[in-house]
């Protein structure tokens, strides 16, 4: 495989059959990532768990110390009171039907986080066939369904995050940007894998945590030393 010149520039710059501890891969992950642009650096988790048994399921939310470096812009589904609250809190777009009409009249999807109230979750599911494969549906584990439209908005605002396992077992998440530095990257990687760890199935057998990474945007993956699991 033929590489560009700044990725085969980041290949030598670290042992690729090595895992390196994380403060080392942190430092490696930021010095790899070459691109003019503020990369985002994501980890990888790799479970020795069974994604097709509803017991071995893994996810959860998080707020990371440090956020993402990502402002997110959220709708709120609400009438109300609760839809005023969402107004004072911050929210990009707040509405009711009339925001599901645009949604499917409209194909609109200027938003990136969609929060309502149990009460409007009838006329929410009305898109759920369009939100869904989107990853935009809101949900109860998520936080994203909920009487206080406030503190939803807040956490989503000042970084949470949605962790799940996908069809092949791996957890993908964002954990910043490169500009973030090695100490605030490490210190969001080790909230996540703290709650990866606690989030363990108590069906799951065996080695739990089978294997991590880190990547930037364009640079390439860097295996990481995680023995807690």
């Amino acid at each position: 495989m033929k590489y560009g010149k700044k990725y085969a520039e980041s290949l030598k710059a670290y042992d690729r059959s090595k895992a390196y501890d994380v403060d080392e891969a942190m430092a490696l992950v930021v010095e790899t990532a070459k691109a003019k642009f503020d990369e985002t650096v994501e980890l990888h988790v790799r479970l020795g768990v069974d994604p097709r048994q509803a017991d071995q399921q893994v996810r959860g939310v998080l707020v990371l110390p440090n956020g993402t470096g990502k402002s997110k812009k959220v709708l709120v589904i609400a009438k109300g009171e609760r839809a005023d609250a969402a107004q004072a809190a911050g929210a990009d777009y707040v509405g009711a039907e009339e925001m599901i009409q645009k949604i499917q009249t409209e194909n609109w999807f200027d938003f990136d986080v969609v929060i309502t109230t149990p009460d409007m979750m009838g006329v929410v599911g009305r898109i759920g066939k369009v939100l869904g494969p989107k990853g935009l549906m809101p949900n109860p584990k998520s936080g994203t369904v909920t009487m206080d439209v406030a503190k939803a908005i807040s956490e989503v605002k000042a970084g949470k995050v949605e962790y799940r396992l996908d069809k092949t077992a791996i957890i993908h998440c964002p954990i910043g940007k490169k500009s973030f530095g090695k100490e605030k990257l490490a210190e969001n990687f080790n909230a996540l894998m703290d709650a990866i760890v606690k989030a363990k199935p108590s069906a799951a057998k065996g080695q739990y945590i089978k294997s991590v990474a880190v990547t930037s945007t364009m640079g390439p993956g860097i295996k990481v030393n995680f023995n807690k699991a």
